[in-house]
């Protein structure tokens, strides 16, 4: 691909730094530093807001630059905050090729939802795997949640983004013909169903793999409650191991990559206080597929109680 580097060499526009890892918070965002003085930001025009590629050794994110002035770094390093350390997962001081990233073609195709325009299975297709690579600044991914709040979305296109976002992470296989599941819209402080449900239903042979995320819509969210009583930042072994012996499980859904774009997605609903149904219900039917579930009780905010079939 024009502008990538060949052989761990720096293509064009490409200038080799020096990785130093920033214990810095920035909450699921790639955020990237470099020093005002380096010569990277003079002969490339990199500037506050920039987006940024970082690669080598086969591994590479997109993140947005901040420029500082402050002599935390040297002028040939380039800082990576520790969410977007972690993930690039290579040692502090390894060289890496900084450059320009390709467009991301796929924002276009945000265009034509603001427009009002249908999108097919691989339009989503191509969004989410845009989302999941990081390659969107959050002013791409706030455009992406209002085009799907004002621009309502009919049910193919809700089955389409749904399967898009299920199909980008891990996913489990029970190997059973039923697997069930539970799902009701929050908003109620102690409202805890759940921890009342996946025990009676486990305890009638049925197989209920349980998710639960933290809070969003109460002080204390389903696995915040479960934390009290026993351990829900669970590894996928560990979740398997419980559900082959207990028939079920409550663990942190954020303890896995399942539908890992719907957490993203959360991040810039959540200060936008926005919950488009159809992006909503996206979500939903993502998480409990990538679980394996075949079958769950959604009570719709506790009036419209709904069995759904998950093909």
């Amino acid at each position: 691909m024009e502008g990538h580097s060949i052989a761990g060499m720096p293509g064009p526009g490409e200038t080799k730094l020096r990785i130093k890892r920033l214990k810095i918070d920035t909450y699921r965002e790639y955020i990237l530093y470099l020093r005002r003085d380096c010569d990277l930001c003079r002969a490339q025009g990199f500037g506050a807001l920039s987006k940024v590629e970082v690669m080598a050794n086969g591994r590479g994110i997109v993140g947005v630059l901040d420029v500082v002035d402050e002599p935390f770094l040297d002028s040939d390093q380039i800082g990576l905050c520790e969410y977007a350390y972690q993930k690039l997962g290579l040692p502090e001081g390894t060289e890496v090729n900084v450059r320009h990233p390709d467009p991301v073609r796929s924002v276009e195709l945000i265009r034509k939802k603001i427009r009002g325009e249908v999108l097919g299975r691989e339009d989503y297709r191509y969004i989410v795997q845009d989302i999941v690579s990081n390659r969107y600044s959050k002013v791409e991914l706030t455009a992406f949640v209002v085009s799907t709040a004002q621009g309502a979305m009919d049910r193919d296109e809700i089955v389409y983004l749904a399967e898009a976002m299920a199909g980008t992470g891990e996913s489990l296989a029970w190997g059973r013909d039923m697997v069930v599941d539970k799902h009701c819209i929050g908003g109620v402080p102690g409202n805890r169903t759940t921890m009342v449900v996946v025990p009676i239903v486990a305890a009638y042979g049925l197989t209920i793999p349980k998710t639960s995320s933290r809070a969003i819509t109460s002080p204390s969210g389903t696995a915040d409650t479960m934390e009290a009583l026993a351990e829900v930042s669970l590894s996928l072994e560990r979740l398997k191991a419980i559900v082959e012996r207990e028939n079920g499980c409550l663990a942190w859904g954020g303890s896995f990559a399942l539908s890992p774009a719907d957490d993203i997605i959360i991040g810039v609903e959540r200060p936008l206080n926005m919950d488009a149904p159809g992006q909503m219900i996206a979500s939903i039917l993502s998480k409990k597929k990538a679980a394996g579930s075949t079958h769950f009780a959604w009570d719709y905010w506790q009036r419209h109680p709904e069995m759904i079939v998950i093909q």
